[in-house]
């Protein structure tokens, strides 16, 4: 499932965030990222995901 992560995330940056995230913020700052352009939406997409995945690994994390 990671990898399918990442790789949406670098297709289609918002369904990426969407799978990770669910509605949020963060979802409407990548879509208007994604509005001015593929790669803006892109990086943040992999950024968030990698940011998220980062925090579960750390104990104590919520």
């Amino acid at each position: 499932m990671r990898i399918l992560r990442y790789l949406l995330a670098i297709l289609l940056p918002p369904v990426g965030i969407f799978l990770t995230y669910g509605i949020s913020t963060t979802l409407i700052i990548n879509v208007l990222l994604t509005l001015l352009g593929w790669l803006p939406g892109s990086i943040h997409a992999v950024w968030a995901i990698a940011k998220h995945e980062e925090g579960l690994r750390q104990p104590g994390a919520y």
